[in-house]
C-alpha cells in the first residue's frame, strides 16, 4: 500500500529525502535496502562534480541517494550541492563507522540522537576546547526526537551521539578521551556532521544512520566486519519507515 505525506501535493520536498553516504559501496547497500538494483541506475541525476540515484520508493517517497566522498569536508560539500539542486523534507547521513563497544557492537545499527564535531576545535593548555568553547560556532546538531525514537525502535537500533571525526581513532587513549568528552557517544565517522552543516545552511532538518563494522580504539583491520556492517545496512534501509520518518523529521 503506498502511504502519502500530508501535504505532499503541496508541498513535494517533504516526501523527497537525501541519503548522503561516502563510498559507492554504501550507496548500493541503500539502494538495495530501497528494492532497487544498483547496477541498474534507474535514474541517475547529473549534478557538479558528480550525480545521485533516484529510486521511488513504494511507499511514496522519493529518496536521492549520492557518494559524496570521505570526511566533512567532502561530505558538506556533496550535501550542499544537492541541496542547492533540489528539495528535500530530510538530509539523511549514512554508512558504516566504529562502534563504542559494548554499547554499540559489532553489526549494530545506531541512529544519531546528537551529530558532534567531535575534533573540531583547538589544543589548548588545559586541554582540547572545540569551536563552540572558543566562541566561533557550533560542534552539535540534534535531530528530532521523535524522528531518532521512531527508527531506533523500527530498527532495533542504539540511540546516541555519533561523532564526526577527521582523523579516525586508532589507539585505546584516544578512545578513552572521546568517551571521556562525550560520555553518550555510540559511534564515531566521518561525514555526519558535514551533512548537518549544509542541511542546517539550507533549513533542512539532519539525522544520521549507521551501522558497525569495527569497535573504536586500537587499529585491528582483521576484526573489522566490512561486509557484515554494510549488509545491516541494507537491511535498515528496508526496513525504515520513511514516511513517517520524514513527517517526525520536520517537527523539529
Amino acid at each position: 500500500m503506498t502511504v502519502g505525506l500530508p501535504d505532499e501535493q503541496s508541498d513535494p520536498a517533504r516526501a523527497r529525502l537525501l541519503v548522503v553516504v561516502a563510498v559507492p559501496a554504501e550507496a548500493d547497500a541503500v539502494l538495495r535496502g530501497l528494492g532497487a538494483d544498483p547496477r541498474a541506475h534507474q535514474e541517475r541525476v547529473a549534478l557538479p562534480g558528480g550525480a545521485l540515484d533516484r529510486v521511488a520508493h513504494p511507499s511514496g517517497v522519493t529518496v536521492d541517494v549520492l557518494a559524496g566522498g570521505v570526511g566533512p569536508g567532502a561530505a558538506a560539500a556533496a550535501a550542499a550541492t544537492a541541496l542547492t539542486a533540489d528539495r528535500y523534507g530530510l538530509a539523511l547521513s549514512a554508512g558504516i563507522a566504529g562502534g563504542f563497544a559494548p554499547r554499540a557492537p559489532l553489526g549494530a545499527t545506531v541512529v544519531a540522537t546528537g551529530i558532534v564535531a567531535a575534533d573540531l576545535g583547538a589544543e589548548t593548555p588545559d586541554g582540547f576546547a572545540d569551536v563552540t568553547e572558543l566562541g566561533f560556532g557550533t560542534v552539535r546538531h540534534t535531530p528530532a526526537p521523535t524522528a531518532v525514537a521512531l527508527a531506533a525502535e523500527a530498527l532495533g537500533a542504539v540511540a546516541g551521539t555519533v561523532l564526526t571525526v577527521s582523523t579516525v581513532t586508532g589507539g585505546a587513549a584516544r578512545a578513552a578521551a572521546l568517551i571521556a568528552r562525550h560520555p553518550d557517544a555510540v559511534a564515531e565517522a566521518m561525514e555526519g556532521f558535514g551533512v548537518a552543516e549544509a542541511a542546517a545552511r539550507h533549513g533542512v532538518p539532519s539525522f544520521e544512520l549507521r551501522t558497525v563494522s569495527n569497535a573504536v580504539g586500537p587499529r585491528d583491520r582483521s576484526a573489522w566486519r566490512i561486509g557484515e556492517a554494510l549488509a545491516a545496512l541494507e537491511r535498515a534501509f528496508a526496513a525504515l519507515p520513511h514516511p513517517a520518518l520524514l513527517k517526525e523529521a520536520g517537527r523539529g
